[in-house]
């Protein structure tokens, strides 16, 4: 009982996460060892034998059984956001396998990852390594730009509720959690100082702390300005702190990919040299998937009525033909009702692009973007990913002071 593009976007989701689940079960420590345990099932070798019944099973565990099974996941929901383009309503008939045909589409992402299995080592994982860099830059920007969203959303719902009535209680929840908010990324500034600047030479994380320190206190400085608040509004700290906090989360994402391990104290416990190993239950990993978890099923249900952020995210507030609950049919069965008769509540091809780098996101978190070494086979921490991660940072940040600025900047648009 429920609106058919709220649906639909949750059951691909759920096709995310599975594929999700069954990543994080297979670069499980101790995994290939159970295998090898099932008779007749492992193999040795470099490939999987199609015809035998035995596989590789340094293959189906660790980082190269992540890299095959998201590279499987991307390839499906790139295949739907192609085929997608420019679906204007329901009427289209590209929208019955947009909103239908479940069976189906579980066999094809099915048979892209076995298919996925047969792929050579060769350069794979090292041309696939710079796909998910790519991909993932993207998609923490997409992230930060839910985060902005959510924290509008928040912002105006608890600001409305206050002025109906039992203000006070309203206004210290909201105060509560802006200070809560303000008060962690205090502390993870001060830890990283600690634990992340001990030697002389990392000067880069120095520089990374305190910028990223500065440019949290230059947008919160600017989110509560008169002009600012006159043109806006529904802007306030409570924004300013959750993107604070977040610039933080990936400055700490970032300092963890240093190759340096006199200034990165995880690499101290981290295996970066064991074929196949990749420990990915760290800290900064769990919270990277958290924050992917509660992004993507945002993202599934959000109807924003924050009007850039639906230009940004190619969505509508409304949309479409009747909008409430499902109705019983003749059979007494309660179906989703289609709600995108009149035109679509969110860009289909865009939403599948958003899946599809959610899945390399997915994959360079899980093996903590350390890079593939074809030669040793193991994975190694590089600087590439940290200047990806802090420069994705800054670039965030750039994008909610635009969005602070722009009523300022183009006063006869508008941002309301």
């Amino acid at each position: 009982s429920s609106k058919n593009s709220t649906v639909t976007r949750l059951v691909f989701s759920f096709f995310l996460l599975l594929g999700t689940l069954v990543s994080v079960i297979m670069i499980l420590p101790g995994m290939e060892a159970q295998l090898q345990q099932i008779p007749g099932f492992c193999q040795g070798g470099s490939t999987i034998p199609g015809l035998e019944n035995h596989v590789n099973c340094e293959v189906i565990v660790g980082y190269k059984s992540v890299y095959r099974m998201c590279f499987a996941m991307t390839c499906f929901f790139f295949f739907f956001s192609a085929i997608m383009v420019r679906v204007k309503s329901s009427k289209d008939p590209r929208a019955a396998i947009q909103n239908g045909f479940w069976f189906f589409k579980f066999l094809i992402l099915v048979g892209i990852t076995v298919g996925a299995f047969f792929i050579q080592d060769g350069t794979f994982h090292t041309v696939w390594f710079y796909f998910g860099v790519v991909g993932s830059f993207i998609f923490i920007i997409i992230q930060l730009i839910l985060l902005i969203d959510f924290a509008h959303s928040w912002n105006k719902i608890w600001v409305g509720n206050a002025e109906e009535g039992n203000s006070k209680c309203w206004f210290a929840g909201l105060l509560l959690f802006t200070f809560l908010h303000y008060a962690l990324a205090l502390t993870a500034v001060v830890l990283f100082y600690v634990y992340y600047t001990q030697s002389d030479n990392c000067t880069e994380h120095k520089v990374f702390i305190s910028l990223n320190l500065i440019f949290s206190v230059i947008i919160s400085i600017i989110s509560v300005l008169p002009k600012v608040q006159e043109a806006q509004p529904q802007s306030g700290l409570l924004q300013a702190s959750i993107i604070s906090l977040y610039t933080m989360y990936v400055t700490w994402s970032a300092m963890t990919n240093n190759p340096n391990r006199k200034c990165n104290p995880s690499l101290l416990s981290t295996p970066t040299n064991a074929p196949g190993q990749v420990q990915w239950w760290d800290a900064q990993s769990i919270v990277g998937l958290v924050i992917f978890l509660f992004c993507t099923l945002y993202a599934s249900i959000r109807s924003s009525s924050n009007a850039q952020m639906n230009k940004l995210m190619q969505t509508e507030e409304g949309g479409g033909g009747y909008g409430g609950e499902g109705e019983a049919g003749k059979d007494g069965v309660h179906r989703a009702v289609d709600n995108e008769e009149e035109e679509v509540t969110y860009s289909y091809s865009f939403f599948h692009f958003h899946l599809c780098l959610a899945s390399l996101y997915i994959m360079m978190t899980l093996t903590n973007w350390y890079q593939p070494d074809t030669t040793t086979q193991s994975m190694q921490s590089t600087m590439p990913a940290v200047w990806v991660k802090i420069s994705s940072s800054w670039l965030g940040l750039g994008l909610y002071l635009w969005t602070l600025l722009a009523p300022l900047i183009f006063p006869d648009r508008d941002f309301s």
